[in-house]
C-alpha cells in the first residue's frame, strides 16, 4: 500500500488556514483538580477566541455532557459549538485527536491514527487505562467524515511534532527516542516513518525539550515554527536553571542545520517564566488519582513555557502564568506581537491549565483547510 506521502498528502503548518479546531471537555480528576472548576474560565476564553476565527468541535463524554452544555450555555456559545459525544480518557486533544494531513489537489483531509499509549505505556506512561484515548481518532474521523490513515503500529503524539508546511518537521530526541514509544526502531527509521506519514523531506532533531516535562519533552513546549524558516525557542539567561543547558543545546543545534529548503533558521528566543510554576498544597488537595496514574507532589516544578501557544486563523492564544510572573507574561505578549504583527496576541490565563499537565497547544488540534497552502 502506498504511504500517505506517496499519495500526495502532507502535514501543513499550524499557522496556515484552518477549517476548525478540536478540543476535549476536561473531567479527569487526576489531571484537573476540583472538578476542573479552576481551569474552566481559561477553557471558556480559549473556546470563545477560537469561535471568533473558526469552527469549534468539542469532544465530551456522555457523563459530562450536561455540565458541558451548561458551561457553554453560560458562556453564550452553546449554539455556536459542535459537541461530539465520544468517550475518552483525558482532555489532551493535541495528542489523542488526529494529526491531519491534506492533499490540496483533491481537497482531501485525512487524520493520522497514531497509537497512543499515555506518553510511554508500561515503561513510563502517565496513566494505565488509555484505550478510549487510543480509539478516539477513528471515532472522530468517522463523526466528522474525514478519511483516516491507520498508523497504529507507530506510537506518536501530536505534541511531539511541528511542521513548517514546506517539508520540515521539528521533533526532540528526548521524546521520540524514549524507550516507552518505538524502541524497536532506530532514529533513522523513526525519521523515515515521519516523512512517509507526514509528507516531509527533512526531520530536525532538537536534543531537548522543557525541564521536567512529563511527556519526555514534547517539542511543542520548547520550539515552534512562526513562519517557514523562522522558529521561536524557549530560553533562559539563568545559567543556574536546568533549562539553560537544555535550551543552549537546542540553540546550538538549530544554528548548525538548515531546513528542507536549504534555509538557515531564524531563531527567536522566548524567555520561560522568570519564576518556576510549582504544585501547591491547595492544588494537590484537589486531585483524585486513579490506580496506575502518575501522581503529583507539593513543590513539583511544572513545565511552564510560553511556546505552548496556539495559532487560530487570525490570532495567537498565548499562555500567561500570573502572580509573580506578570512581568514575564507581559514580555511574552510583547515579543510574540512583534514577531507576528499580522495576528492578534490573546493572553490566556494558563496557570490552572499547566496544573493539569499541559497548556493551550496541548489542548487543541487544528483541522487544516485543504483549499489553501502556505505558498499562496
Amino acid at each position: 500500500m502506498r504511504t500517505p506521502a506517496e499519495q500526495g498528502f502532507f502535514m501543513p503548518a499550524e499557522f496556515e488556514p484552518h477549517d476548525g479546531t478540536v478540543m476535549i471537555f476536561p473531567e479527569r480528576p487526576g489531571s484537573w483538580p476540583y472538578g476542573a472548576e479552576p481551569a474552566m474560565p481559561s477553557f471558556v476564553k480559549i473556546w470563545k477566541s477560537i469561535l471568533a476565527d473558526e469552527l469549534l468541535y468539542l469532544v465530551c463524554s456522555k457523563a459530562a455532557l450536561p455540565k458541558c452544555k451548561a458551561v457553554l450555555q453560560d458562556a453564550g456559545i452553546l449554539d455556536k459549538t459542535t459537541i461530539l459525544t465520544i468517550p475518552q480518557n483525558d482532555a489532551w486533544a493535541r495528542d489523542t485527536c488526529p494529526t491531519f494531513v491534506i492533499r490540496p489537489e483533491t481537497e482531501d483531509i485525512f487524520g493520522m491514527d497514531w497509537r497512543f499509549n499515555a506518553w510511554g505505556g508500561d515503561f513510563d506512561g502517565l496513566y494505565a487505562d488509555y484505550a478510549e484515548d487510543n480509539a478516539l481518532v477513528a471515532a472522530l474521523c468517522g463523526a466528522l467524515g474525514y478519511g483516516r490513515f491507520d498508523a497504529q503500529t507507530f506510537v506518536l503524539e501530536g505534541g511531539s511534532i511541528h511542521s513548517d508546511g514546506e517539508g520540515t518537521l521539528l521533533v526532540t530526541e528526548s521524546c521520540l527516542l524514549s524507550k516507552g514509544r518505538n524502541p524497536q526502531l532506530s532514529k533513522d527509521e523513526i525519521g523515515q516513518r515521519l516523512c512517509q506519514y507526514l509528507g516531509a523531506e527533512k526531520v530536525l532533531w532538537l536534543p531537548c525539550g522543557i525541564y521536567n516535562d512529563e511527556t519526555n519533552e514534547h517539542v511543542d513546549n520548547v520550539c515552534a515554527f512562526l513562519h517557514p524558516g523562522e522558529v521561536v525557542l524557549a530560553w533562559t539567561e539563568d545559567r543556574n536553571d536546568p533549562q539553560y543547558a537544555m535550551s543552549k543545546a537546542d540553540l546550538d543545534y538549530l544554528a548548525s542545520v538548515t531546513d528542507a529548503k536549504g534555509r538557515t533558521l531564524t531563531v527567536h528566543k522566548l524567555p520561560v517564566p522568570q519564576h518556576p510554576v510549582c504544585i501547591t498544597q491547595h492544588d494537590l488537595d484537589g486531585y483524585t488519582f486513579a490506580e496506575g496514574e502518575d501522581v503529583r507532589e507539593v513543590g513539583e516544578r511544572l513545565a511552564a513555557s510560553y511556546v505552548n501557544f496556539y495559532f487560530t486563523n487570525h490570532s495567537i492564544l498565548l499562555p500567561q502564568f500570573g502572580g509573580e510572573n506578570a512581568e514575564s507574561d507581559a514580555l511574552a505578549v510583547r515579543l510574540m506581537q512583534e514577531w507576528c504583527p499580522q495576528r492578534r496576541v490573546i493572553p490566556i490565563p494558563a496557570r490552572e491549565l499547566i496544573v493539569g499537565g499541559g497548556n493551550i497547544h496541548c489542548l487543541t488540534q487544528q483541522i487544516p483547510s485543504a483549499k489553501r497552502t502556505v505558498s499562496e
